[in-house]
């Protein structure tokens, strides 16, 4: 279905000649140039999952308690994300980027100096902040700079660059903590930051945007309070973080909010986040099913240390040359997803890399102190190719049938959706350890992460169904498939 009144279809055309080619040049320099500079909030995200049992021990808490300094980056990303689209379009998409990365840059440093875990989830906040206006806008300056036949190129530009931060985090982590200690992994951050700003000062062309019109300043309180309330009862739920009392009320304020603000959304004719784009097959298939695929990404990164040095003993660099298998197969996937996606369209790919994706999510539930290294290091590289291939295809097919003026709503809705998910993956991946040590201070051992890693699988393979019901022209004329037929 696609939407009627509310969003019309936009079709671009594609152009040749020298434009065409100057145009497609331009939007690449654009893609890698934000790419670069997103580079950094990989690189700490995956460093920090790395670094979590030392950080246990200087910190002198429980591993799985550890999970705040993620969940907390991650709130703080989306309860402020509902706002990037029109902070964007006010006040300019290549503006509000350098800014957001002043603000990454300086939680970064003053999450180095943090003395307890109280203050790293305080600064970690901070660098959430950054991080809600970069990752959207960011995907809004990619979007908007490629011409629609060029877009599926454009986004595996803008996300190639910044799996080199997957790939190199876990190994570079485990190397400061082999030669100085864990506030480094922050520190890093500093000249890596810099460096993309010079990027994008240098690429990224300024981005006339339509007037946003008032900011829904209702709608954006309401929407606050639903995301915290949502995630804080992720969060907590069956740990016992806090008493059940507390935890229901907090599940009744979460369920009141989203009731409010669908019911706002539908009634306000600019809202903060724009559900009726959920009206749009494409853009529906690519949020929900993409939400289910990423509580099994956003599980792993948590789950995969602690299986690694804890569980197997294993130390930090060991662990993160292993883990580097993931980052691997992302990063070849890259250059084949766009051809790949060309010959077989949007909707086969999203089925069959769905299928392959949740079978390799739950393999690490089968690792032990017998497993042989190269099978852990090729299931690693395996899961990262088809996670990689899946989330180039849902990312680019949210855009399919939206016209451009709404793609500033869409990226921001998606952002929320995606920064959502992933919190839920850690908490998910949290409780289901927790539930596997009989809710106890048990010791991890291998058997502990049987029941994590084939629940996040079975989780992830939810997504199938949805995919299968997408037309099977999906998103052809984005993708280029329609142009190989001609």
């Amino acid at each position: 279905m696609r939407i009627e009144k509310d969003v019309s279809v936009s079709t671009a055309t594609a152009s040749t000649g020298p434009s065409n080619t100057s145009s497609s040049r331009g939007s690449r320099l654009a893609s890698i140039a934000v790419a670069s500079a997103l580079f950094m909030e990989f690189l700490d995200s995956t460093a920090l999952s790395t670094a979590l049992p030392t950080l246990s021990v200087a910190f002198g808490t429980d591993p799985v308690h550890l999970k705040l300094a993620l969940t907390s980056y991650i709130l703080a990303l989306a309860v402020l994300a509902p706002a990037s689209g029109w902070i964007a379009d006010r006040f300019g998409p290549r503006r509000v980027f350098m800014t957001a990365m002043v603000v990454f840059l300086a939680g970064s440093v003053l999450c180095g100096f943090s003395q307890s875990l109280a203050q790293l989830v305080l600064f970690r906040t901070l660098q959430g902040l950054g991080g809600a206006l970069m990752t959207p806008v960011g995907r809004l300056i990619v979007v908007n700079s490629a011409p629609r036949e060029k877009l599926v190129s454009a986004m595996s530009w803008f996300t190639m660059p910044a799996l080199v931060g997957p790939l190199l985090g876990p190994p570079l982590a485990g190397l400061i903590l082999g030669v100085a200690d864990w506030p480094w992994i922050f520190f890093i951050n500093v000249p890596v930051g810099l460096l993309g700003m010079w990027a994008v000062a240098r690429f990224v062309p300024p981005l006339k945007q339509p007037d946003p019109g008032p900011f829904d300043t209702k709608g954006f309180a309401i929407a606050v309070v639903a995301i915290t309330a949502l995630m804080c009862t992720a969060e907590t739920v069956g740990i016992g973080l806090v008493p059940w009392p507390v935890q229901v009320g907090i599940t009744l304020v979460a369920i009141g909010a989203l009731a409010a603000y669908v019911r706002h959304a539908l009634r306000t004719p600019r809202p903060v986040l724009n559900l009726r784009l959920f009206q749009v097959d494409t853009f529906r298939a690519s949020m929900v099913g993409g939400a289910l695929v990423r509580i099994g990404l956003g599980a792993t990164p948590f789950l995969l240390p602690l299986l690694f040095q804890v569980a197997l003993g294993w130390g930090p660099l060991e662990a993160g040359l292993v883990t580097i298998g993931t980052g691997l197969g992302a990063f070849a996937c890259k250059p084949v997803a766009p051809a790949l996606i060309r010959r077989v369209g949007f909707r086969q790919t999203l089925v069959a890399s769905n299928l392959l994706t949740a079978a390799l999510t739950a393999v690490p539930a089968f690792f032990g102190l017998g497993t042989p290294i190269p099978f852990i290091v090729i299931t690693l590289v395996c899961s990262g190719f088809m996670r990689s291939l899946q989330f180039t295809a849902t990312n680019t097919v949210a855009y399919a049938d939206l016209p451009k003026e709404a793609v500033s709503n869409a990226s921001t809705v998606a952002v929320v959706t995606q920064q959502m998910a992933l919190s839920v993956g850690i908490s998910f991946g949290g409780l289901m350890l927790h539930v596997a040590r009989g809710g106890g201070d048990v010791r991890l051992t291998p058997d502990r992460f049987l029941l994590p890693f084939l629940a996040i699988g079975f989780v992830s393979s939810l997504a199938g169904p949805l995919f299968r019901r997408l037309r099977p022209d999906a998103g052809e004329h984005i993708g280029g498939r329609a142009a190989a037929r001609g």
